[in-house]
């Protein structure tokens, strides 16, 4: 993988909001459960936590949208 394609990833992987999180949290979380792969379904759910608790940030002007 060259250089350019790992800062990318990086650079697109900061400037998920909130809301994108939770998305794709909800998405990893339900295919886990048609996977029947618990670690999947778990990784999920913390995603959409952790998407929520960055939308109360984003709201209070702690964590700055890019």
């Amino acid at each position: 993988m060259a250089e350019n394609e790992t800062e990318h990833k990086h650079t697109f992987k900061e400037n998920i909001t909130g809301l994108g999180q939770k998305i794709i949290g909800e998405i990893e979380s339900l295919a886990g459960v048609i996977n029947a792969d618990p670690l999947a379904q778990a990784e999920g759910e913390f995603n959409v936590e952790v998407g929520e608790i960055r939308e109360d940030l984003e709201d209070n002007g702690i964590e700055e949208e890019k």
